[in-house]
């Protein structure tokens, strides 16, 4: 069974400019890190061969016995694929140029085929298709690079993150500069990188001068741990910390957009409520949730920007995402069935949807009006966590699961060193403000949103 992998992304430049980079196969490794030298055989065109080294170790073992991959598409400015024998199997690399209004939709697909295909799937296939969007960007910059008319800086906290590499990504790829603060510099990321503590003002701070400038707020210590006091306390430190001191940073600059991240879980259990922006946060809620999200958001307050979004994104149905490569592994390992009766409302949103949030919070999406204040970043259609568990079992072609009961979810938690309350706790939560500013999602259903992710 063929195993595929596919990305794609909107870059604002021409085909043909994105073209003649692809086609330069030589400059492969320039924008795809896992390959380290391209070297051709023959001028580039149907049947020229390619031998191309991949960032493995034993590399050496490829370079001396494998096959030369061979061009074998070639449709100038729409397709190009590569073609690579294994033993007992087939990867295929194939890129393919669509034009859209204002640029080119570029998509990438990896496909390992045969009796050979599952282990060179977790060999070459997956390395090659990991964080596609960066790939993306680095490719948009050797063409280019794009540039938008009005173009922002964007300061990105938490920018080293899969959303934040996400958004980073796109951003660049539609004509914006970026900068991200982080702790440590990334050599994988190919975006300016300004280091900061997340805690207290430096020199740091002299990347918010400047024209045009927004600021997206991603940073905080990922949520999947046990809801120990002390835990607790460093999940809302690194979030509070950081924000106060990007607030404090911006005082008296000139920042137009400012976009704060939050999260839906600020209503605890929200049981049978349905949660839209105007729905009142529960007293006093659950510590891990909104003992964590309210400050989170009330250290955002004061932030000096023209205009303030204040973003409570649901679950991010992304494959490079911690959360859904949770759910797609247990499913896979045929450990799909719900969690405790099931019942519990998930709320989530497509990667594609969110970015397109971030985006009307930074006032570039076309024909969106988003007002200031809070915005709930989630799907019209939430699901059941059973609804939710048998759509994961369909798309990954699973049979029926047994539930998991609660006591038993709780004490697995423990010695995985997680919190039950994740899985077992829900809410229904839908945005109304996004309709009302023209927000259109691309995948407002589950079933949709799995197939583009999963296939």
């Amino acid at each position: 069974m063929a195993t595929v992998h596919r990305s794609s992304g909107f870059i604002a430049l021409p085909a043909r400019a994105l073209w003649d980079v692809l086609v330069d196969l030589e400059r492969l490794p320039r924008w795809q890190p896992f390959v380290t030298q391209a070297p051709l055989r023959d001028p580039v065109g149907l049947g020229a061969r390619l031998d191309w080294v991949p960032d493995l170790r034993g590399a050496w073992v490829h370079r001396r016995f494998a096959a030369p991959a061979v061009v074998t598409e070639f449709a100038p400015e729409r397709a190009l694929a590569l073609t690579q024998d294994e033993p007992a199997g087939t990867t295929v690399l194939r890129w393919t140029l669509r034009p859209a209004e204002g640029g080119t939709v570029v998509e990438q697909s990896v496909r390992s085929d045969g009796a050979s295909g599952p282990l060179f799937d977790r060999m070459v296939a997956r390395r090659f298709a990991a964080d596609a969007d960066t790939s993306l960007a680095r490719l948009s910059m050797l063409a280019g690079p794009p540039r938008a008319a009005d173009p922002l800086h964007v300061v990105i906290a938490g920018g080293t993150g899969a959303l934040g590499r996400r958004v980073a990504a796109d951003l660049v790829r539609r004509g914006h500069a970026v900068t991200i603060l982080t702790r440590s510099i990334r050599a994988d990321l190919p975006y300016p990188q300004v280091t900061w503590d997340g805690r207290t003002v430096g020199a740091w701070a002299a990347v918010l001068d400047g024209p045009n400038t927004a600021v997206i707020n991603l940073a905080g210590k990922l949520v999947d741990c046990r809801p120990t006091a002390a835990n607790i306390a460093a999940l809302t430190a690194s979030r509070v910390d950081a924000t106060r001191a990007l607030v404090e940073a911006a005082r008296g600059k000139d920042v137009r957009r400012w976009v704060q991240a939050s999260t839906t879980a600020i209503w605890s259990d929200a049981g049978e409520r349905w949660c839209t922006e105007d729905t009142p946060l529960p007293e006093p809620g659950l510590p891990q949730m909104t003992g964590v999200a309210r400050p989170w958001e009330e250290a955002a307050r004061d932030a000096g920007a023209a205009h303030r979004t204040i973003l409570r994104t649901s679950i991010v149905l992304d494959t490079d995402s911690p959360a859904m490569a949770k759910m797609v592994g247990v499913t896979k390992a045929f450990l799909g069935g719900s969690l405790g009766d099931g019942r519990q409302w998930f709320s989530w949103i497509h990667r594609d949807d969110w970015l397109a949030v971030v985006r009307a919070g930074l006032g570039i999406e076309p024909g969106v009006d988003l007002p200031d204040g809070v915005v709930v970043a989630a799907a019209p259609n939430p699901v059941r966590n059973a609804d939710l568990m048998r759509a994961l079992r369909r798309h990954l072609h699973r049979p029926p699961a047994p539930p998991t009961p609660a006591p038993l979810l709780a004490l697995g938690a423990i010695g995985m060193r997680s919190d039950p309350a994740l899985g077992l706790t829900g809410r229904h939560a839908t945005s109304t403000v996004l309709p009302a500013a023209g927000f259109a999602f691309a995948h407002p259903t589950l079933d949709g949103a799995l197939d583009d992710l999963l296939g």
